[in-house]
C-alpha cells in the first residue's frame, strides 16, 4: 500500500465497514425497506427476498470496507472493489425515483446524500490509475 492511497482507503474503508456492520443487524423493516429503494431502481432484485437482499448488501459492504483497510491488499484490488461498489451506488442513483430533479443530474433534496457517493466511484478509480501507472512506471536504479 503506497502512502498516498492510505486516506482515501482508510476514510471509505472505515465508512463503508461500519455501515456494512450495520446492515448486517437490521431488522425485518429496515430489509424490506432498502430492499423496496433497490428493486425500484433494478427491478431484477424483486425476486430476492428483503432479508436475503440486506444480508447480501451487508457482506459485499463489509467485504470491501475490509479490503480497503487491509494494507495487505494491492491498491488495484481495492479499487477495483471500490470501483464497483461505488459505481453500483451512482447507478442506484441515477435510476432510483425522487433522487434527481427532473431532467437533470443535480440531486433532489431527497437525493443528496446518495449523489455523494460519486466521490467514493472517483476514489475507487484513483486506486485503480495510481495502481495502473504503478506497473508502466520503468524501474530506477
Amino acid at each position: 500500500m503506497k502512502l498516498r492511497t492510505v486516506p482515501g482507503r482508510l476514510a471509505c474503508g472505515a465508512y463503508i465497514l461500519h455501515s456494512g456492520l450495520e446492515l448486517w443487524k437490521g431488522d425485518k423493516e429496515q430489509a424490506a425497506a432498502t430492499h423496496g429503494m433497490a428493486a425500484a431502481a433494478f427491478p431484477f432484485l424483486r425476486d430476492v427476498p428483503p432479508h436475503r437482499f440486506l444480508r447480501l448488501l451487508a457482506a459485499g459492504q463489509i467485504a470491501t470496507g475490509a479490503a480497503l483497510l487491509a494494507p495487505f491488499v494491492p491498491s488495484a484490488l481495492a479499487g477495483a472493489a471500490l470501483t464497483g461498489f461505488g459505481g453500483s451506488l451512482v447507478a442506484f442513483y441515477l435510476r432510483a425515483p425522487g433522487l434527481r430533479k427532473p431532467g437533470s443530474v443535480w440531486p433532489s433534496r431527497e437525493g443528496i446524500g446518495v449523489s455523494k457517493d460519486v466521490w467514493l466511484l472517483g476514489i475507487g478509480l484513483g486506486l485503480l490509475a495510481d495502481a495502473a501507472t504503478e506497473r508502466r512506471a520503468p524501474e530506477r536504479g
